[in-house]
């Protein structure tokens, strides 16, 4: 319950609800500074950023591995309009972060203030819920609806404004005490009809080749352990999306992979994505049937019949046409094991054999294709060794972010995830570059006694290598690594393809990563020899912080389909 003082502001009485909420750190850069004072005063551990728009990122990362709500502070006007990307990643990515955003004082809206700006208009756009309280005795309501909305149904951001005054003022008694715990996600577990299970259950036990393919709502709602029990139970083979990774032990013989768009020359998709084509029922879970993740829409033939199920009804139908299944990921797999019990499974088990050779065999052709790349001593150094050397380092417990464009590409499509549940964190909502490092900020503050490394190019750390300072300070001890290749490469790539030539923002200056890591006091350390690898990716995981700049090849892409052509005739 939330308890309230006498002479108690509202800003204190914020930092108590935050507190019921289980709230033990706010993303910020001391603003709302009320707010920040009151929370501090109570032991929420402010975890200040240095770019306005990493706070929400960060928020985000912790979000996504400790299943509670991330919360981010932001002063109004500039810092607030920064918070849009990150929020805007949180909507496409599911994930629940809560911004508390200063706004004016309550008598100078519109009268051209500092700073004063449609906040409400800002956010809408990126939000799932956004409001801007004005009445002291509401702001128990309106703290929890800001949560309630974030955590329910498909989870995501609400941005709650606050007046500079009215966090001064004294708070009121509010018409209704308030004590439910809303800070922890998924809030509400739903499943669908009894009926609409027994049809789907049907369905699996009498197709002929059937495939699941797990997006990111399995993470999001905590179905690991109930698609591992529905993959073995039914001998059904498990795809993944992108944000899906890790979702399924990649060893299992019936787990095939990351597939979507990765389906060039030295991929696993080149020899998986039969399994698809020859579906006659794919099954759905948690996933937005987004672009990258079915490669353009043109993986899933059009004679399967497709049953989806998802949090958000909405989602269901929307890229293809559906057997629905509206729930929870969890409850509603853990319903449609139960409902095949009552069902012969006697052909899926059958099949089993068969199946688990091909995917064996798709595994062989995949490692046949890129040992000469995943094993070169070339110079610069390949990004398939580095992920070969960071494949042997591998526990359930290290948490793998990746930042956005090719290095979430080479993590995704390159590390095999050892058990399910391992947690590979890549910014694929609006997928911004410069998001790695921020992700990796939160995620090791989500935990912090377990191995945090992340991946990112030279392109995106130059979004946000302040926060190295943000985690030195902050004691966070994180392995970052930085693919040098002196390019965007995926710009490069991706302008070369369409238009037989790329622009003049694609080169950069040469960078000394290591001196800046340095300059922040972080230890670094610059690879050029692949033998080195090894060693400094073991230390890191067990020492940190520690970033390590690995000069790679500019040549290199992953094996994307937008490129298979290229790469074929090469």
């Amino acid at each position: 319950m939330t308890q309230q003082n006498p002479n108690e502001t509202v800003a204190q009485h914020i930092a108590n609800i935050l507190r019921r909420h289980d709230v033990e750190f706010i993303f910020g850069q001391s603003l709302p500074s009320a707010v920040i004072l009151a929370a501090e005063a109570i032991g929420i551990r402010q975890i200040a950023y240095r770019q306005e728009n990493m706070g929400g990122a960060m928020a985000d990362g912790y979000a996504r591995v400790s299943g509670k709500v991330g919360v981010v502070a932001a002063q109004n006007g500039p810092a607030a309009t920064l918070l849009v990307p990150p929020l805007a990643e949180a909507l496409k990515a599911s994930v629940p972060v809560v911004a508390l955003v200063q706004d004016v004082e309550r008598d100078q809206t519109d009268r051209n203030a500092f700073q004063d700006l449609d906040q409400i208009a800002l956010f809408q756009s990126c939000t799932k819920w956004v409001r801007r309280v004005t009445v002291a005795e509401r702001i128990d309501d309106y703290v929890d609806a800001a949560f309630t909305a974030a955590t329910s149904g498909r989870a995501g951001p609400a941005a709650l404004l606050l007046p500079a005054d009215l966090l001064r003022s004294e708070a009121r008694a509010p018409g209704v005490v308030r004590s439910r715990n809303l800070g922890h996600w998924p809030l509400d577990r739903i499943r669908p009809s009894d009926d609409a299970l027994a049809e789907v259950a049907s369905l699996i036990a009498v197709a002929k080749a059937p495939i699941i393919i797990a997006g990111g709502g399995v993470h999001c709602g905590g179905a690991v352990a109930e698609l591992a029990g529905l993959q073995q139970e039914a001998s059904l083979p498990v795809f993944t999306t992108n944000m899906g990774k890790g979702a399924v032990d990649e060893y299992h013989p019936l787990s095939a992979g990351v597939l979507g768009s990765m389906v060039g020359p030295r991929s696993l998709g080149r020899h998986s994505s039969a399994l698809v084509e020859a579906a006659d029922l794919v099954l759905l879970i948690g996933t937005r049937t987004n672009q990258n993740g079915t490669d353009n829409w043109r993986q899933i033939p059009r004679s399967a019949t497709v049953v989806h199920i998802d949090v958000d009804p909405v989602e269901i139908g929307r890229n293809y046409e559906s057997v629905r299944l509206v729930g929870d990921a969890r409850e509603t797999l853990a319903a449609l094991r139960a409902a095949l019990t009552r069902i012969d499974l006697t052909r899926r088990h059958a099949d089993r054999a068969r199946l688990e050779e091909c995917i064996a065999t798709c595994w062989k052709r995949f490692e046949l294709d890129r040992q000469e790349v995943a094993t070169s001593r070339s110079r610069p150094i390949r990004p398939e060794r580095v992920m070969a050397e960071l494949q042997d380092l591998l526990t359930d417990d290290v948490a793998v972010v990746a930042d956005a464009s090719y290095s979430s590409m080479w993590v995704l499509g390159q590390l095999r995830a050892p058990t399910s549940g391992m947690r590979f964190i890549t910014p694929r909502g609006l997928a911004g570059l410069g998001w790695g490092v921020p992700l990796a900020i939160g995620a090791k503050v989500a935990r912090p006694d377990k191995p945090v490394v992340a991946i990112v190019g030279d392109g995106g750390f130059a979004h946000s290598w302040a926060e190295l300072e943000t985690m030195v300070r902050m004691k966070l001890p994180i392995t970052i690594v930085v693919l040098n290749n002196g390019i965007l490469g995926f710009q490069r790539d991706a302008e070369t393809v369409k238009f037989g030539s790329y622009t003049s923002a694609c080169h950069f200056a040469e960078v000394d990563h290591t001196k800046l890591a340095e300059a922040c006091g972080c230890p670094a350390v610059r690879v050029e020899d692949s033998s080195e690898l090894a060693y400094h990716l073991q230390r890191g995981l067990e020492e940190g912080p520690l970033l390590i700049e690995v000069m790679t090849d500019p040549a290199a892409h992953p094996p994307l389909s937008l490129f298979a052509k290229m790469d074929e005739a090469a």
